[in-house]
């Protein structure tokens, strides 16, 4: 009867560590799944004079050499900001790099980008994006921007509250538009558009005002 108990005992022990096990491996497996959806999958790289309408050629960071397939992206309205030689690009494409989901011109993004004060509508405000990620605020008493980047496809925006906490917030934003006079932005619950102030454009940052509409300019 000892023995016999034993036994039982040792088998619902052995298929409770087998239920923990698996359990641990689903966490483990949810816990990649969830880093993966925060994985950059963006292929960065610059425009050559090699592109066509329908095809992006690529000088990735890494250096390597891509011809990428924007027609369908073309045709979805998912080029944002067009792109011309020595365009700065960040390109979001299927598992093979050889088809364009979306594409966006970081140099297009360059540049003051002011909108009436959501306040009172009697000031302009806005936000100040220059090369190499940094980025100011316009008239924003409110928040110091710190540095952005694209991310899977998106522009992140890090930036602090002036409220004495010195917190860190990143702060998504879904690209609607750009173009040579005009960025539109959309959160989860507003949507932001921002006309570009142009007489500082060229001056401060080399931009050429005509180098950033949606269609395909050589």
């Amino acid at each position: 009867m000892k023995k016999t108990l034993i036994f039982v005992m040792a088998a619902i022990l052995a298929i409770g560590c087998g239920s923990n096990k698996g359990s641990n491996n689903a966490e483990d497996l949810g816990a990649e799944e969830e880093f993966d959806a925060y994985r950059d999958s963006t292929i960065y790289g610059f425009c050559t004079d090699k592109s066509t309408a329908n095809i992006l050629q690529l000088v990735t960071d890494a250096g390597d050499t891509l011809n990428i397939n924007v027609a369908n992206a073309r045709e979805n309205g998912d080029i944002k900001g067009g792109y011309n030689k020595g365009d700065e690009m960040a390109v979001v494409a299927n598992a093979d790099s050889t088809i364009a989901l979306l594409v966006v011109n970081k140099s297009a993004l360059l540049g003051n980008w002011i909108m009436p004060n959501p306040i009172d509508g009697s000031s302009e405000t806005g936000i100040s994006i220059r090369r190499g990620g940094s980025v100011e605020s316009i008239d924003q008493n409110a928040i110091i921007y710190k540095s952005w980047r694209i991310y899977n496809g998106k522009l992140q925006i890090t930036a602090t509250r002036e409220d004495g906490v010195d917190v860190d917030e990143n702060f998504v934003y879904t690209i609607k538009r750009i173009t040579p006079d005009s960025l539109v932005i959309q959160d989860a619950e507003e949507t932001f558009e921002y006309s570009r102030q142009q007489e500082v454009v060229e001056e401060e940052l080399g931009i050429e005002l005509d180098n950033g509409d949606d269609d395909f300019m050589m």
